[in-house]
């Protein structure tokens, strides 16, 4: 007859392959799964229990021990988020007949509104590189893609050659889940790359990554920390202060086309959002700046700084 542990392993391995198989996460994705359902498994085997037995009342109490280890709100949002993922197979599978965290409860949040950037600061990202140094030219290319087709930073470094439709002006993006979309690109966009390739035609490519449009200096296709750590660069030589990252860039794309009025449905369709919710957050964005803009530009509030300044009551 099968020990618990035997029994939680096999689980855990079943859970794996449901999530790879039938839900299509991404290595990402699974890896972060993986490790958040670690620190539950930890936390069962300190306490002497087996996932056949949990109740919520250790679902609770494991939550409040990530509150007292000092774990940001969100971040314990996105284990719990994973624990409950984790028996709802349970129950799914037949691994269990209840689910036990169903009432299990998240930390509240506050509104958290990303940074954005201008297209005028965008631009003073751009200008800072220096073109003369060999990667200039690239990292030009990689900050205009990023701006004009809203990518996420691991859609970037695993674009191929074959995604770029180049007279109808479109990308193929391989999203989240293996979903594929298709984004227009800007001509804008376009003249960096077709720039970038020039360079990028001189170089000589390591077998195997011949197709990957962005590379180092190796031939080789670039990595996520690798474009993190020049855009932090770079935004110090613009003299940008906002805390900005690749996926600043992703949100200044879905800023502004809000703001030039674009349907939030084709926002979400671009973004490749599964969810219309997670879009909408791009619509607080583009109310808080209306409402600034409100504030310094009608004329009732600027009559009530003028006779502010004069001390009338």
């Amino acid at each position: 007859m099968e020990t618990d542990k035997n029994s939680q392993t096999n689980i855990v391995r079943s859970y794996q392959r449901y999530l790879k198989l039938q839900r299509g996460m991404s290595s990402n994705t699974l890896d972060a799964y993986q490790h958040d359902l670690l620190k539950l498994l930890q936390y069962l085997e300190e306490e002497g229990k087996n996932v056949h037995d949990v109740q919520l009342a250790d679902l609770q109490h494991f939550a409040a021990t990530l509150h007292d280890l000092g774990i940001h709100p969100r971040s314990q949002c996105r284990i719990l988020s994973g624990v409950r993922s984790f028996f709802r197979f349970m129950q799914l599978d037949g691994w269990r007949d209840d689910d036990p965290s169903e009432l299990l409860e998240s930390p509240v949040l506050g509104e958290h509104l990303p940074e954005v950037l201008s297209a005028e600061e965008v631009d003073m990202l751009e200008a800072s590189i220096d073109l003369s140094k060999w990667e200039g030219q690239r990292n030009k290319a990689i900050i205009e893609v990023l701006f004009s087709c809203g990518l996420r930073v691991s859609e970037l470094v695993n674009l191929k050659l074959s995604n770029l439709y180049i007279n109808e002006q479109y990308v193929r993006v391989m999203g989240k889940g293996a979903k594929e979309r298709l984004v227009p690109i800007s001509p804008k966009a376009l003249k960096e790359l077709d720039l970038w390739f020039m360079d990028r035609n001189q170089m000589k490519i390591k077998p195997g990554e011949e197709d990957y449009v962005f590379l180092n200096r190796r031939g080789a296709h670039l990595t996520r920390v690798m474009i993190l750590i020049m855009i932090k660069q770079q935004a110090v030589e613009a003299g940008i202060h906002k805390t900005i990252s690749p996926h600043t860039l992703r949100h200044s794309f879905a800023t502004a086309l809000l703001e030039g009025g674009a349907d939030l449905r084709a926002i979400q369709a671009m973004l490749g959002h599964e969810s219309i919710g997670t879009t909408e957050i791009y619509t607080h964005i583009d109310m808080s700046t209306l409402r600034q803009e409100i504030l310094e530009h009608h004329p009732r509030n600027m009559r009530n700084e003028k006779n502010e300044g004069k001390g009338e009551l």
